[in-house]
């Protein structure tokens, strides 16, 4: 029976983060032999995505959009980590040195988001991986998802780091768009005393921002041991007192509501709110309490 050639050719294939989990479960991450090393030193393997928007329950949106997966920041509070153990990597140095970017996700976005049965419900970019993290310069998978949206008419949040990006809040704002801050996670005893979080809402309040909002970090899974490992190895003494805080997923509600009366007290000190207009008698009440509280960290 003849053979007919392909008419062009299209090269090889982009694996499926399935082919991923497989490979490295077979040969360690080592038979990643595609992944391509940059200058960061960290590996980079394209990978094909067969859908780009995945839905989530119990969480205040419903669809979630990552371009990659792992992170190149390599916080050690991330609780994204514990998702590469998906990929049958660990949730320590994999997560921060082996990334994977899924090249065609504009493409898949655009198709999808084109269905009529699209409702143009909320999209929470980057929950799993910074969508910003240095890579992005080279491949503009962000940039290219954020156009594909705008022409969709779909709203969308986005998780990445400061600084510059409340240059790009400041950027919104001016062109009329309602947007603010989510602080996350405070980080207890690293980042949540009054003068580092009040620190933060006012350099927010400066930029322009609308709202801001807050959680305090969970530790799940292999986030939380990788978390405590590097407390143990930087910070032994601080080692008792989280393993009294995180006996669970989430520290005591006591303590979180704490921290988010405190929050609320500088809201509105500084003129913003929560998204969408706070409760004045509740603010006030927070503020009072926030204010008694001795804040231990």
């Amino acid at each position: 029976m003849p053979s007919f050639p392909l008419l062009f050719d299209l090269g090889k294939q982009k694996p499926t983060t399935r082919d991923i989990a497989n490979t490295v479960k077979a040969g360690g991450r080592d038979a990643l032999t595609d992944a391509e090393r940059r200058a960061d030193a960290a590996r980079y393997q394209e990978v094909t995505c067969r859908s780009a928007l995945n839905r989530v329950k119990g969480m205040p949106f419903e669809w979630t959009l990552n371009p990659y997966r792992g992170c190149t920041h390599g916080c050690h509070y991330c609780f994204a980590r514990r998702y590469h153990v998906q990929f049958e990597m660990n949730a320590d140095d994999d997560f921060a040195s082996v990334i994977l970017v899924k090249h065609n996700v504009a493409a898949v976005l655009a198709t999808e988001i084109d269905r009529p049965a699209w409702a143009r419900e909320l999209v929470a970019f980057g929950t799993a991986t910074d969508p910003y993290q240095p890579i992005e310069g080279h491949y503009k998978l962000t940039r290219q998802c954020i156009q594909v949206l705008a022409r969709g008419r779909t709203p969308m949040s986005i998780v990445t780091h400061p600084l510059q990006r409340l240059r790009a809040v400041r950027a919104l704002v001016d062109a009329g768009i309602n947007a603010g801050v989510l602080m996350a996670p405070i980080v207890p005893g690293f980042t949540s005393s009054r003068s580092k979080l009040e620190r933060t809402i006012k350099t927010i309040a400066d930029h322009g921002a609308r709202f801001v909002g807050c959680n305090v970090m969970y530790l799940q899974d292999g986030t939380r041991v990788h978390f405590m490992k590097f407390l143990e190895r930087e910070f032994p003494s601080m080692v008792p007192r989280f393993e009294r805080l995180y006996v669970k997923k989430y520290p005591p509600e006591a303590y979180r509501k704490e921290v988010q009366g405190l929050v609320r007290a500088l809201q509105e000190r500084y003129g913003l709110t929560k998204r969408g207009e706070a409760n004045p008698e509740e603010v006030a009440e927070e503020q009072s309490e926030a204010e008694q509280v001795g804040f231990a960290w």
